[in-house]
């Protein structure tokens, strides 16, 4: 119906612009709309929506304490030393084999399900930032909840909470969807490497997380490569092929079936989750052992996701119309069929089915391309979901059939073919992998199922020295001869490597002396080894780590800098940090944290089409930090002399090395212009006299520019903050230095 031919007493004010005193005078009050349209509705407009090109600073405050409904004093820890673990497990084998007609499970057990539940929800991951993955139980949220590959998952997550609600707070949602997946192949016969508690769920969606940039699900692979036919020009720091897809298209690139092409996306995919390719074959053989595809339908006929359903339908999403809609009716990816003879139990049946055959394209009931047997013994066929005496063809999709004409999986899989126990254990090896990657390091796990065994990928480090006397170690590093700049440097250097997304990284470990972090350019190779020269005695002398002697450094920096300034003020310190050591390390993976940007030394390795301020908010993010936080961290940085290479950039001081509010007192001094002079650089000129009084980059600037961070910069401006903004720096620099103590958590 045409909107101009409605009556005004139809009309909401807020949408339609009019002022609402004069609306009033014209409408009833039954009429007008009682609320401010979009300020309380997803699909309402932010007010920064007038200006896109602001600097965001949400993603600072993502998770802040109102959303969590259990509470600043809830400490998930303590709760799991009330679970009774044996009793869970012994619940969780139940369930699997407790089959709801609401939603039944295939064959009686819903085991495959709950697999690709874990799996899909640790598979998010990915190594290049480490975000993505299981650890936060973000799967219950946008848009992870509604991908289109995560169709059924809804009802997956919805059959766990009897157990959920039973348990309650003293096991979290992330738990609890990880531990299915681990729990339905323990039941379905496969001997699993362990199990750690631990993951703290997350009470809203993520909104650091880059997903791409398209603006459909499913878009071509195109659109995240320079060259589709190479898959290593993928877009960085993605690591699935489409928007909307965990890993890669199952039937083919593209939807355009040819293995061998698959095989080179699937290489990609998987070494950009940080899995190998006897990893990568594991897992896909192993995740296909068990359970079927859904495709026995009409996929165009699904109802909406679950975040565009109807409040009727309560979570769920992607109603199936077609009879039952359910069991042997079900649709999810499109293709349609089991894998192995025996679907519900863990054996070989994978490679035998693989390999035992010819193998033919055809289209499944849903129209999804997939490989059928060219002939195949009616006793080989897995039976009907619901009818065990009714058996159906087999199927593999695109990457599977990668394993078989790739050379290279080829030869893996003839390996696991003659020994299946090294299968076995591979798989399991690499599912403890899988599913525990983005948890950090070991300490973070809890329970009893933790294996023993220290994984290069857990970024091990022994346990530190603690019981020694720190103000006699720091007298002597004061009298070292290294300066307030350099110790500073150094121990924000070992530190700001840490990412809360998967809790890697850090100043624990001194990993900034081995390689490849002493050779980053970030670090000042030349400038970090005269550093470590001078230290390293120095823990040699006192018996403790260069890890620890590293953050005293820093932390007798910033006292010094602090009392320059007219301040005495004791940086707490927490010793016991250990020394990792080259066979503790994997380098290769340790490449994918090297900083390319760094806003609190104001540098940048190269120009970059992401400006240098979203660049610094992505670091602050990964370290944890607030906006203000990040504010005062910058400042303080700058007047102590910080910057990469002794640059002046942003040095708004005639003190230098003295830990003052004056960055901030000339950032918003008005006796000041500021003019552009080149790309990302400016000068600061006095406006009476034209003198170029300081030079500055644009993660200077920021602070006075953006309208939150002005204000926070104001603050620390006041003559009444300068203690306060030493207090402050000193608070969030702590912050930094044990971001990866998780022993003090």
């Amino acid at each position: 119906m045409d909107s101009s031919n409605t009556s005004n007493e139809s009309k909401c004010p807020h949408h339609n612009g009019q002022d609402n005193g004069h609306e009033e005078k014209h409408t009833s009050s039954s009429g007008k709309c009682p609320v401010m349209h979009g300020g309380n509705t997803s699909a309402g407009s932010s007010v920064m929506d007038w200006w896109p090109n602001a600097l965001n600073l949400d993603i600072l405050h993502q998770h802040d304490t109102k959303t969590n409904p259990l509470g600043k004093k809830f400490n998930y820890r303590e709760e799991l030393k009330k679970l009774d673990i044996e009793a869970l497990k012994k619940d969780m084998h139940a369930l699997m084999i407790d089959s709801q007609e609401w939603w039944p499970a295939d064959w009686g057990h819903y085991g495959g399900l709950m697999i690709r539940m874990s799996w899909h929800a640790a598979g998010s991951y990915r190594i290049a930032d480490g975000r993505g993955g299981g650890g936060t139980g973000n799967q219950r949220f946008a848009p992870l909840n509604s991908w289109p590959d995560n169709v059924s998952l809804d009802k997956a997550r919805r059959l766990l909470w009897p157990i959920k609600k039973k348990y309650g707070n003293k096991v979290s949602w992330a738990d609890l969807i990880i531990l299915a997946g681990t729990i339905a192949y323990e039941n379905m016969g496969l001997k699993t490497f362990g199990f750690g508690f631990g993951r703290e769920d997350i009470w809203h969606p993520e909104k650091d997380v880059y997903w791409g940039a398209e603006k459909e699900w499913l878009a071509p692979s195109d659109e995240r490569y320079d060259d589709v036919d190479n898959p290593e020009t993928m877009e960085n720091p993605l690591a699935a092929v489409q928007m909307g897809l965990i890993y890669v298209n199952p039937e083919g690139v593209n939807g355009k079936p040819d293995p061998l092409k698959t095989a080179a996306q699937v290489r990609e995919t998987f070494k950009r989750m940080a899995m190998n390719d006897e990893e990568t074959v594991a897992l896909t053989a192993g995740g296909h052992t068990v359970g079927k595809t859904h495709g026995n339908g009409d996929a165009s006929k699904l109802g909406p996701d679950p975040e565009a359903a109807g409040v009727e339908e309560q979570g769920f999403g992607w109603k199936n119309p077609h009879k039952t809609g359910k069991g042997r009716y079900t649709v999810t990816s499109g293709l349609e069929g089991a894998w192995t003879t025996h679907p519900t139990q863990w054996d070989n049946g994978f490679f035998d089915m693989l390999f035992g055959h010819e193998w033919e394209l055809r289209k499944s009931p849903a129209g999804a391309w997939q490989w059928e047997p060219v002939n195949i013994k009616e006793e080989d066929r897995p039976v009907d979901v619901e009818d065990f005496s009714i058996r159906h063809n087999p199927m593999m999709t695109d990457a599977d059939m990668a394993m078989k004409i790739d050379p290279i999986y080829n030869e893996i899989c003839q390996r696991f073919i003659k020994d299946p126990d090294y299968f076995s254990e591979t798989f399991a090896r690499a599912w403890f992998k899988l599913t525990h990657r983005d948890m950090g390091p070991k300490v973070r796990y809890y329970g009893p199922d933790v294996p023993e065994e220290d994984l290069i990928w857990q970024d091990p480090v022994p346990e530190g020295k603690k019981d020694y006397d720190v103000e006699t170690v720091k007298a002597k590093i004061s009298v070292s001869g290294l300066s307030v700049s350099e110790m500073v440097s150094t121990a924000w250097d070992s530190a700001r490597t840490f990412r809360g997304s998967d809790m890697r990284g850090g100043a624990n470990g001194a990993r900034i002396r081995l390689a490849p972090q002493k050779d980053w350019e970030g670090n000042e190779p030349k400038r970090l080894a005269h550093v470590l020269s001078v230290l390293e005695p120095i823990a040699a002398e006192f018996g403790i780590s260069v890890a620890d002697t590293i953050v005293l450094a820093g932390n007798v920096g910033v006292e010094k800098a602090a009392k320059s300034a007219g301040i005495d003020i004791t940086v707490p310190f927490a010793p016991g940090r250990g020394d990792s050591t080259d066979e503790m390390t994997d380098a290769e993976s340790f490449d994918y944290l090297e900083p390319i940007a760094d806003g609190y030394r104001n540098w940048m390795k190269k120009e970059y089409v992401v400006s240098p301020e979203e660049l610094m908010l992505d670091r602050t993010q990964l370290l944890g930090l607030t906006a203000p936080e990040m504010t005062v961290l910058v400042g303080g940085m700058r007047v102590m002399g910080t910057n990469y290479g002794n640059t002046k950039y942003g040095v708004f001081t005639n003190n230098v090395g003295a830990l003052t509010n004056d960055f901030f007192v000339n950032l918003t001094d008005m006796a000041y212009e500021w003019k552009p002079v080149g790309k990302n650089l400016y000068e600061i000129k006095d406006r009476k006299t034209g003198e170029v009084k300081w030079t500055a980059t644009r993660m200077d600037l920021v602070f006075g520019s953006n309208s939150i961070l002005r204000s926070y910069a104001e603050v620390y401006a006041q003559d009444d903050c300068k203690e306060k903004f030493v207090n402050d720096f000193v608070d969030a620099w702590v912050k930094v230095m044990n971001a990866d103590r998780f022993d003090l958590k």
